[in-house]
């Protein structure tokens, strides 16, 4: 079993916003595998279970917001009893371009406050996430924080569409073949 967490912040007015690209893949995922969210109060995180080539999934969005996710991720992990291994985290990421995604199966923060939050609550940095590109040529003039509750621009829109696409397949492949043979 896999727990794959999407990070985002719940609430309309954070729909379509560059934080919100983990809550938008794992939508995708759910959409794409027939599986629907409900909001699971002990969790306090919407959740959905489907199985992707054989091996049961758990969706995840906590809503906790972005700079709590870990008090989420810790609750699930504990309820399923589930090794940090098994947990596959997906984000924004302010340093990779829009529509690029990135793998990686440890490492720190890099700043990012929600993944921040999962390193502080479970103990480790020792899990895998799927990093999704939101930085765009105003980045480096705005900031943080209004990079990553920004809208994207028309023209923007296919390029994240595509970062979305590429985490859910990237996701698929980990899946399949293991986490060690994907190579974004």
């Amino acid at each position: 079993m896999k727990l794959i967490v999407g990070l985002g912040n719940p609430g309309k007015e954070y729909d379509n916003t560059r934080h919100n690209l983990g809550f938008a893949a794992v939508d995708a995922l759910a959409t794409k595998h027939d599986a629907s969210f409900t909001l699971n109060k002990k969790f306090n995180a919407a959740t959905a279970e489907t199985f992707i080539n054989g091996e049961k999934v758990i969706l995840a969005k906590p809503q906790t917001f972005m700079n709590k996710s870990g008090v989420a991720v810790q609750a699930m992990m504990g309820y399923f009893n589930i090794t940090t291994d098994r947990v596959w985290i997906v984000f924004d990421d302010i340093d990779l371009d829009l529509g690029t995604v990135r793998v990686r199966r440890t490492g720190g923060s890099a700043g990012h406050k929600g993944v921040q939050s999962i390193i502080d609550c479970i103990g480790t940095e020792e899990f895998p996430r799927f990093r999704i590109g939101i930085k765009d040529a105003n980045c480096d003039y705005l900031s943080t924080e209004d990079v990553v509750l920004k809208r994207f621009e028309k023209d923007e829109e296919k390029l994240a569409a595509s970062g979305i696409t590429k985490a859910v397949s990237e996701i698929e492949k980990a899946l399949k073949e293991g986490i060690e043979h994907v190579s974004v």
